[in-house]
């Protein structure tokens, strides 16, 4: 697979999101499945690879440690904290809680150093440049490598910037999520930050895998989002359908679209999509290759965009370009 450079790490090209695989979109996925799905994204040339402490309480990075510890030189490993404390969702950005998480973390994960580690969402109790020194302080320890960022405004990547180099920002980007265009993207740009786009497929919508809410599963979190819910949805369906066949003119599947909409969007862009399933991943992978013409990138604009796709992301949100509201679970 092709690569791109996060911070001091060169990644390939797409890397893997793995909130999925332990909860977030319905039931955890089966172990064997699981390790399938994992083991068999290393064999296809993923190099770069997605969790958090959040996700299924530990159960997500206790399953990478187990799965993927054997094969630890073979990736650059992501994990996140501030948002989990005690078995529990809680976001708390305090210097001794998120170093408490990172201790455990490492043991969950299986390995001695965390490459890049986020703060998964900025504590306004606690000023960005104590939580951000304190992940500094991690990386002068030898815990982690590089610190990083989720879901923040352009003002405070630069205010953490500041205080400690910003090797990434992560955040929803995707042909019907537009925000981080607001002055996220050209923040980083100036910084020399990597941007890692998460739900790069819109949630599984632009890539097929809803054509009907009713068939999503208790506790999957679309179930509660203004996009996947109504008339919203109806709407949005026959965007899908459009963009479904713009995909077939281009040769490839929707979710390859995205993706390299996405990787033509700028360099420092770097997807991450998850999936339960091995076929999917492969799918993936395989759009790190593409090359989109221009048209083609020039008509998925104007298909989607802020002004066509109807509602928004969160049912809660502070706003456009900004900190926002969350789902438990959430990327």
């Amino acid at each position: 697979m092709r690569t791109r450079n996060v911070g001091p790490f060169e990644v390939s090209a797409i890397g893997l999101g793995c909130m999925g695989l332990s909860h977030g979109y319905g039931p955890a996925t089966p172990p064997d499945r699981a390790a399938e799905v994992l083991l068999g994204a290393l064999d296809a040339g993923y190099t770069f690879i997605d969790t958090a402490a959040l996700y299924g309480m530990g159960r997500n990075e206790i399953l990478l440690g187990e799965v993927l510890g054997p094969r630890r030189d073979d990736y650059i490993l992501a994990s996140k904290c501030g948002l989990s404390l005690n078995g529990k969702r809680e976001q708390n950005g305090r210097p001794e809680i998120l170093k408490a998480t990172c201790e455990e973390s490492l043991r969950n994960l299986r390995t001695e150093v965390i490459d890049l580690y986020y703060l998964h969402r900025w504590d306004r109790n606690v000023p960005i440049e104590e939580s951000v020194g304190a992940l500094g302080e991690l990386v002068t320890e030898g815990k982690i490598r590089a610190v990083g960022l989720s879901e923040v405004s352009a003002p405070t990547l630069r205010r953490a910037h500041a205080t400690w180099p910003i090797a990434a920002l992560q955040t929803e980007y995707s042909p019907w999520t537009r925000n981080p265009e607001i002055a996220v993207l050209d923040a980083c740009r100036e910084l020399g930050v990597a941007f890692v786009a998460f739900s790069p497929v819109g949630r599984g919508m632009l890539a097929g895998g809803v054509s009907d809410p009713a068939q999503l599963q208790p506790g999957d979190l679309r179930l509660v989002m203004p996009r996947f819910m109504g008339q919203a949805f109806q709407a949005n369906l026959k965007l899908f359908t459009a963009f479904a066949a713009l995909a077939r003119e281009a040769g490839c599947t929707p979710a390859q679209l995205c993706l390299a909409w996405l990787l033509a969007r700028d360099p420092i862009v770097v997807p991450i999509p998850g999936t339960t399933n091995p076929s999917h991943m492969r799918e993936n992978a395989a759009a790190a290759d593409l090359q989109l013409a221009t048209d083609v990138v020039a008509r998925i604009d104007e298909l989607l965009n802020p002004a066509t796709v109807t509602g928004g992301r969160y049912a809660s949100t502070a706003g456009a370009g900004v900190e926002t509201e969350m789902f438990p679970g959430e990327p």
